[in-house]
């Protein structure tokens, strides 16, 4: 892992971040909306801004897709 790696024709309008969120961390009527899940997956603009939350993680990879999005994994 220690290949460089040229960022500058990277276009970071387009990256968006997934990573998971504790139902539990939500408010309260977005806990509702959860129905019972533990974790949902939220995807993130490169400035941080909470995009969308979705179910699983798979849904938040398509979802970015389908926009022309280029999600990657955050821990």
């Amino acid at each position: 892992m220690n290949t460089p790696f040229d960022v500058k024709g990277l276009d970071l309008e387009r990256l968006v971040y997934v990573r998971p969120v504790d139902v539990s961390d939500l408010p309260e009527g977005l806990q509702a909306e959860a129905q019972g899940l533990g974790t949902v997956y939220a995807l993130h603009s490169s400035d941080g801004e909470r995009l969308a939350l979705v179910k699983d993680r798979n849904r938040a990879f398509i979802l970015a897709r389908q926009n022309d999005l280029a999600p990657v994994n955050v821990h």
